[in-house]
């Protein structure tokens, strides 16, 4: 069989799996997720000694420091995959939530029902953990997934699937119901995209360039993000020791995750008094500051020049953008020019300030004095995530399982006719 011959054999196994997905019932559902979260434990030591043939190969082949850190498992991060998968047991199944029910002057009874989408690809890059977690997050919500992984993570997504699906089987999980695609091709892509006969949706998890791919041949619906510029603004009131605090964690902690902040706005009121406590902290913990004339006046030979394409920039490093602003207004303008719709801080102590920044920036996320890592699936509630959508239709933010589902409307008469 040609590549695409199997993609597409691929798709129809799906379709037809989806078609009983979509009828399963939840308490079955459950019980396969429980099984696959205990046969990701089991495996734990094959998935580690995949994950390390990947690792070593990465290295090799000088995959970025922000690139070997998504790649990189270990048993936290294993245990921390099962323990979403558990976390989505005990999520409701939203297939069959009733979102509305009216009844029409003429008798007609209407409801309005939560349905699977059907069929979902999922093209990832370097993260395994999008393995199980895409997996089970479309199984709980009745899809069929197709995932399609990077070359530098093969054998780790490999030997996750390899145990899901183990699992899975053990316990009753239809077949098919969640298929990887066993080989990395660049021509595999374009098979998945263009394969709107079975896909009903495509999402794309990965550099600009693999989305922007993906964007450009697909035939179905796709939900993205482009860039995670995330931006924390420290106000005129803001508590100068909680801002260094909710800074150091949103841009220290998990540089290389795509919430992780990127710029950092300061009002000129408090400049004085911030950078000299914050740039020093910065600096011990590895970051590299681009900073405005303000700060490199402040910290001549210390700090780097910003240029315009620094405000642009996604690091997904330890490396930071910093402007002194002079109100709120010219903070929210800043944003609105620079940046990618994703996560967004104020740190104020003033509510009606807060409220503005809330309000009037059109953001998947704004956080009032909290980190922008709390937009994140597993933060929210939603167990694990299948991605975070910049997109405003029809999925925004943080995906779980409401997000992964569409509608339908059932109609019940006694024999009416419109006539």
């Amino acid at each position: 069989m040609s590549l695409r011959d199997q993609i597409h054999q691929l798709g129809r196994q799906a379709l037809e799996a989806s078609r009983g997905l979509a009828v399963l019932p939840a308490a079955s559902k459950n019980r396969i997720l429980t099984a696959m979260a205990e046969a990701l434990e089991a495996r734990a030591d094959e998935i580690l000694a995949a994950n390390a043939r990947d690792f070593e190969a990465g290295k090799a082949k000088g995959l970025s420091a922000a690139m070997l850190d998504r790649l990189m498992l270990n048993p936290a991060r294993v245990a921390a995959m099962a323990q979403g998968v558990r976390e989505v047991v005990g999520l409701p199944d939203p297939v069959g939530e009733e979102l509305a029910a009216w009844e029409r002057p003429n008798g007609l009874k209407m409801r309005k029902v939560r349905v699977p989408i059907g069929v979902i690809g999922i093209i990832y890059e370097s993260r395994p953990n999008v393995t199980s977690d895409a997996a089970v997050l479309c199984f709980k919500s009745g899809n069929a997934t197709i995932l399609r992984g990077g070359s530098e993570a093969f054998h780790s997504n490999t030997a996750i699937a390899a145990a899901l699906q183990a699992g899975g089987e053990s316990a009753g999980l239809p077949p098919h119901s969640i298929q990887l695609v066993p080989f990395t091709d660049r021509e595999s892509v374009q098979h998945l995209a263009e394969m709107n006969e079975y896909l009903d949706l495509i999402i794309p998890r990965g550099g600009k360039g693999l989305i922007e791919t993906v964007v450009r041949l697909a035939r179905m619906p796709v939900i993205k993000h482009y860039d995670g510029i995330c931006h924390v603004y420290v106000d005129a009131t803001a508590d100068l020791t909680m801002a260094e605090k909710i800074l150091l964690d949103a841009k220290t902690k998990k540089p290389s995750a795509c919430n992780a902040a990127e710029t950092l706005l300061v009002h000129e009121s408090v400049a004085k008094r911030f950078y000299p406590q914050i740039i020093p902290v910065l600096q011990a913990a590895g970051v590299k500051v681009y900073g405005d004339a303000f700060l490199t006046g402040l910290f001549p030979g210390v700090v780097h020049s910003a240029t315009e394409e620094n405000y642009r920039t996604e690091y997904l490093d330890l490396a930071l953008s910093v402007k002194t602003v002079s109100s709120l207004d010219d903070a929210i303008a800043h944003i609105r020019t620079y940046g990618s719709r994703h996560s967004e801080v104020i740190v104020t102590e003033d509510p009606a300030n807060a409220a503005r920044f809330l309000n009037e920036i059109d953001s998947a996320v704004l956080l009032w004095n909290a980190s922008t890592r709390f937009n994140d699936g597993g933060e929210f509630g939603f167990g694990c995530e299948i991605g975070i959508s910049t997109d405003k239709l029809h999925a925004r933010g943080p995906m779980g399982l409401p997000e992964l589902t569409s509608y339908k409307y059932q109609v019940t008469g006694t024999g009416q006719v419109r006539g």
